[in-house]
C-alpha cells in the first residue's frame, strides 16, 4: 500500500498540540473528524506520531475499533499501562530483585507487581507516572474516540483523561496532549457539545481530505513505472478519486486493476478507473437503498428522522412522534419507537449507534451523504417499484430487444406479467 506523507499538516498539528501557536486551543485537545477509509488512522500513525516523536514526545496510540468486543475503557487503560511498563521495566525489575514491592515515582507509590496491568494504578496517576519516568511530554491518541461513549466505563475514562490534562498541564508547559479522532462528526460532537460532555467547549475539526497533491503523487509514480502511459491525465484521476469518496484504499485497488496486464479493458486506463468509480458509487447507494427498503415502515420513519435531524435528533418528543405518524399512517407510541431503534441497532451490520446516555445516531456517516444527495435531487424517500411499472418496463425491454417482428413474444410476456400481477391489472390485459 502506498503511503502519501502529509508532512506539513502533521508538523502544524504537532506544533499546535505543544502550545507553539499562541491562539490555538489544541493544547486542550485536538478532535478530528473524517469519514471512514479516508486515511485518518494512517495519518495519525505514520505522520503525526513521528512528528511528535521527533520533538521528544512519548506517543500512546489506541484504536477503539481494534476489538469492539471489549470495553473501550479497557483498551485505553491497557495502552497507557503498556507504555508505562516499557519505561518502568528496568526500575521494577531492579526493585523486585531487591525485594521491594513498591517504587516511588514523582511522589507516587507504585506496586511493582501490578505494573502493566490495568487495575494496578488509577488512570490519572498512571499518566503522571509515565510522564515522570519518561521525562517527556505525553501524547495520547484515541482513534474512533466516539466509541468510548457507548459504555459507562468509557465515559468515565474520558472524564479521567480530561482531569489528567487539567492536572498535568500548566500555562507555558504542556505535559499531556490529547488527540481524539472519529469517523462521524455527529458522534464525536457528544464529547464536546454539552455541559455534561467531558471536553465541553472544545471544537471538532474536519480533517482535510486527500486532494490533488495526492493525485499528483500517484501520477508521478505511474509515469515513472509505466512511461508508455505518459502523459497521465491528472484531472481524470482526481474525478475518479472524488467518486470513490476520497477513499485511497478503494481508489488504489481499482487503479491496480486498471493497470494490470490481465485487464481486458480496451483503451486508456483512466476511463477504466472512472467507470470503476461510478460502479462502486452506484453499488454503495444501491446497498443503502436496499437496506432502507428492507425496513419496516416505523423503522424507515425513525431512520429518516435521524438522517434529517443529525445531532439534533430526539427520538421521543412530540414533533418526532407526529413525524413518525405522518410517514407511517399509524399511531406511534414511544414504546414502538424504542423497539424500532433497538431493532435498527441490533441489525448486522448495525444501522444505529447508541451512547451509554441513550443518545442515538446513524451508524454509517455515508448514509448522511446519500440522504443529502437524494434530497437535493428530489428523489427521497426511496420507494419500491409498483407492479404496474414493472410490467411496463418488461414490455418495453422485450419490444426493444425483439423488434417489430416479435409481437407474438411480446403478447406471451404480457400475459405472464399480468398473471403474476393479479386481478388489479386485468383491465390493462384487455387493452393490449
Amino acid at each position: 500500500m502506498i503511503h502519501f506523507s502529509r508532512t506539513a499538516l502533521a508538523r502544524e498539528l504537532a506544533d499546535q498540540l505543544q502550545g507553539k501557536f499562541v491562539f490555538s486551543d489544541a493544547p486542550n485537545g485536538v478532535f478530528l473528524a473524517a469519514p471512514r477509509r479516508t486515511g485518518k488512522s494512517t495519518f495519525l500513525q505514520l505522520d503525526l506520531q513521528p512528528a511528535l516523536q521527533a520533538d521528544g514526545v512519548v506517543v500512546v496510540y489506541v484504536d477503539l475499533w481494534a476489538d469492539q468486543r471489549r470495553d473501550p475503557a479497557t483498551l485505553i487503560a491497557e495502552a497507557i499501562a503498556r507504555a508505562l511498563h516499557s519505561h518502568l521495566g528496568l526500575v521494577a525489575k531492579a526493585a523486585r530483585a531487591s525485594g521491594l514491592k513498591t517504587v516511588t515515582i514523582g511522589g507516587l507509590e507504585i506496586d511493582t507487581t501490578r505494573i502493566g496491568q490495568i487495575d494496578g494504578l488509577p488512570l490519572v496517576e498512571a499518566l503522571k507516572a509515565l510522564h515522570e519516568t519518561a521525562k517527556a511530554p505525553i501524547a495520547l491518541m484515541v482513534d474512533e474516540a466516539q466509541h468510548a461513549l457507548t459504555t459507562e466505563a468509557g465515559e468515565t475514562v474520558m472524564a479521567a483523561l480530561k482531569s489528567a490534562r487539567d492536572q498535568l498541564n500548566k500555562p507555558g508547559e504542556i505535559r499531556l496532549m490529547l488527540v481524539m479522532s472519529g469517523s462521524d462528526r455527529d458522534k464525536l460532537l457528544r464529547l464536546v457539545n454539552t455541559n455534561g460532555s467531558p471536553f465541553f467547549g472544545s471544537q471538532i475539526r474536519r480533517m482535510p481530505a486527500l486532494d490533488r497533491d495526492f493525485i499528483a503523487h500517484i501520477v508521478r509514480l505511474i509515469e515513472a513505472q509505466r512511461p508508455d502511459l505518459a502523459p497521465v491525465d491528472p484531472e481524470a484521476l482526481y474525478q475518479a478519486f472524488e467518486a470513490f469518496g476520497h477513499r485511497p484504499q478503494f481508489f488504489m485497488e481499482a487503479l491496480g486493476q486498471a493497470l494490470s496486464p490481465l485487464s481486458d479493458y480496451e483503451g486508456r486506463f483512466e476511463f477504466a478507473l472512472t467507470e470503476s468509480a461510478q460502479q462502486r458509487k452506484q453499488a454503495d447507494e444501491a446497498q443503502m437503498e436496499s437496506d432502507y427498503l428492507g425496513l419496516r415502515p416505523i423503522e424507515q420513519a425513525v431512520l429518516w428522522r435521524m438522517l434529517e435531524q443529525g445531532a439534533h435528533f430526539r427520538p421521543y418528543d412530540a414533533e418526532a412522534l407526529r413525524f413518525y405518524q405522518d410517514k407511517t399512517g399509524d399511531r406511534i407510541t414511544p414504546q414502538k419507537v424504542q423497539a424500532a431503534l433497538e431493532s435498527l441497532r441490533t441489525r448486522h451490520p448495525s444501522m444505529v449507534w447508541k451512547s451509554a446516555r441513550g443518545e442515538y445516531a446513524v451508524d454509517d456517516a455515508a448514509m448522511h451523504r446519500w440522504f443529502s444527495d437524494r434530497t437535493a435531487a428530489n428523489t427521497w424517500p426511496p420507494v419500491v417499484p409498483q407492479r404496474g411499472q414493472d410490467i411496463e418496463l418488461n414490455i418495453g425491454t422485450v419490444q426493444r430487444n425483439a423488434g417489430a417482428q416479435s409481437q407474438s413474444l411480446i403478447q406471451v410476456n404480457i400475459g405472464t406479467s399480468q398473471r403474476n400481477a393479479g386481478r388489479a391489472h386485468r383491465t390493462r390485459k384487455k387493452e393490449i
